[in-house]
């Protein structure tokens, strides 16, 4: 049966947390909460996976502790314009586990939620795993990503383009001709976010030598953005694979997933498998 509780976070927002199953704690940024039909049918038309976050719980609480929490959709809902720092970011995770009552747990995060796992790795000894999915722990695309976020951001500030389409009617993947609909607030909080890891040295990174961490990401995982959104290239399987034998040398276990681009490689068919293999080998499952 699950449990129920609330986590305050550095603004002040409060976010829900499920707490459910049995076994080492593991925290899951995911959404428990069933989309809208029409909702998800264009996640699944775009190549997403509405029904990722309940096929996780379901297939790991045997397992694990499992402590899931919708940290990107409160963001949405939430934002914090001036406030996402990489700081900030890990020490709303940690509220989370607090709230958890979960003083060592794990970690999983996707895209822009395993680069939020590095920066928590990075300021808490609480950690007994951690878990990057599409997004590498070396050769990470923070100028590219900065870029990207400016673009939208700029777009949510500016009146409708009169010729966009709304999402549901555009072709999947022409993100060109499809009406933007996030607030100023929304992009903002990443372009604060990505601002504040143009310094960021993933090559220095040194993380506790006996902590379980593993990578992966699809092979396929490159996008090319339009003049419209930055203009520039987001490689997130090419550096994964091109640092494979670095990453493996400095203690990570590494998945370049072949034929699989960035949606791709999210799917609960995709990541369940990873994580009910991996964590039971690293004594981080019950």
């Amino acid at each position: 049966m699950a449990d129920f509780v609330e986590a305050v976070l550095h603004d002040g927002s409060v976010i829900p947390v499920t707490v459910e199953g049995h076994g080492p704690a593991l925290l899951l940024p995911v959404r428990l909460e069933p989309y809208a039909p029409a909702e998800a049918e264009i996640m699944r038309k775009w190549g997403g996976d509405p029904d990722l976050g309940p096929v996780l719980v379901d297939g790991l609480s045997a397992s694990n502790r499992l402590i899931a929490a919708d940290y990107e959709g409160h963001r949405m809902a939430n934002p914090a314009p001036g406030s996402l720092t990489p700081d900030h970011l890990a020490a709303d995770l940690l509220a989370i586990a607090d709230a958890a009552d979960s003083e060592s747990f794990g970690y999983y995060g996707y895209s822009w939620l395993a680069l939020s796992g590095l920066q928590l790795a990075l300021r808490t000894d609480r950690l007994g795993a951690l878990v990057m999915g599409g997004f590498p722990p070396l050769g990470g695309p923070y100028r590219s990503m900065l870029a990207v976020t400016r673009a939208a951001h700029l777009m949510s500030t500016q009146a409708p383009d009169p010729s966009a389409v709304p999402v549901a009617e555009a072709e999947p993947g022409d993100w060109d001709s499809a009406a933007v609909q996030t607030t100023p607030a929304q992009t903002g909080q990443f372009v604060t976010l990505y601002e504040a890891l143009q310094d960021f040295d993933d090559s220095a990174v040194r993380l506790p030598p006996g902590l379980p961490r593993l990578a992966f990401a699809g092979a396929e995982d490159s996008i090319d953005y339009s003049p419209q959104w930055g203009g520039v290239q987001v490689k997130i399987g090419e550096p994964l694979a091109r640092h494979e034998a670095e990453l493996r040398e400095a203690g990570w276990d590494v998945h370049v997933l072949p034929g699989l681009d960035h949606l791709g490689a999210m799917h609960s068919s995709v990541v369940l498998p990873i994580l009910k293999d991996w964590l039971p080998k690293v004594g981080w499952a019950k």
